[in-house]
């Protein structure tokens, strides 16, 4: 899979992912480029879906 940047901008689908769970900070979806599975990991604590699983939404958003 391309880079989370590469699908779109990332500011968009952060807050798209913020609407659709309203639990996630901005501190969890902290994205440096490079170290996307650090964020993937901190999404899943929080949303309890697996990468698999985010790695599909991300791409539906």
């Amino acid at each position: 899979m391309n880079t989370i940047e590469s699908k779109g901008n990332w500011h968009e689908m952060k807050g798209k992912l913020k609407k659709k769970f309203a639990v996630l900070t901005d501190n969890d979806q902290l994205y440096i480029e490079g170290r996307e599975e650090e964020l993937y990991g901190s999404l899943h604590k929080k949303i309890e879906k697996t990468e698999v699983d985010l790695r599909k939404l991300m791409k539906e958003i």
